[in-house]
């Protein structure tokens, strides 16, 4: 038996590189400063809950897999090494994981995860707004076979070398879906429901009609996790 902690994350600004800026700006001026604030508050809530779960988790050997994690070794340090630099409490947990003894292994193929953020920075960098309007709908078009083969790479990649005997930790965006994907003798320990992820994302747009339900899901987002 196989067993790999599944975390779908929701990605801070920080998390994003050369598209954080343009998602801020964005984020402020369709939702407005304050509600952004508090948004990014939860985020922040969220990383906390997952960061004091692993805080008591004896990770030494653990397999530890990264959405977006396009190499290994000295390369993925330098990886991490520059998200911790830009703030990222993602990659800051991976550094803490590293250092407590886990192992980070390539996760994602480097074409897939390059065609998708050449096709988002045609959108944050177009000039004109029928240029923007164009790689918006060419982000689109290929977005689901985009994520489609990311997950199964991915789910491939956690099949070939998480051994028997071994766990695994995964952090991957939450519209990722590589459970049905995985080998069926690998078990998985979700400790945040990726549903609920999700929904909080998909109703930020409409968060003044659902008010009550995304408070809901904000508050689940930043709440403590329990161990099993």
């Amino acid at each position: 038996m196989r067993t790999l902690i599944y975390v779908p994350v929701i990605h801070s600004s920080a998390d994003l590189g050369s598209l954080a800026k343009e998602v801020t700006r964005r984020g402020m001026a369709d939702f407005g400063p304050d509600f952004w604030a508090g948004h990014e508050k939860t985020i922040l809530g969220f990383w906390d809950a997952v960061i004091k779960y692993f805080d008591s988790v004896e990770v030494s050997g653990f397999k530890l897999y990264q959405d977006g994690m396009i190499a290994e070794g000295e390369v993925a340090q330098k990886i991490v090494e520059e998200g911790v630099k830009s703030g990222s409490r993602n990659y800051e947990l991976v550094w803490a994981l590293l250092k407590k003894g886990a192992v980070l292994v390539k996760t994602e193929d480097f074409s897939l995860v390059k065609e998708e953020r050449d096709r988002l920075l045609k959108i944050t960098q177009a000039k004109t707004l029928s240029a923007k309007l164009l790689g918006f709908v060419m982000y689109k078009l290929s977005k689901n076979r985009l994520l489609n083969k990311r997950d199964e790479f991915i789910a491939k990649r956690i099949g070939e070398t998480l051994n028997d005997g071994e766990t695994g930790i995964i952090f991957v965006g939450a519209y990722h879906n590589i459970k049905k994907r995985l080998p069926p003798d690998i078990r998985i320990v979700e400790i945040k429901e990726a549903v609920k992820v999700r929904e909080y994302q998909e109703l930020l747009p409409f968060y003044q009609k659902r008010k009550e339900r995304f408070a809901q899901l904000a508050s689940y987002l930043a709440a403590e996790i329990k161990h099993e």
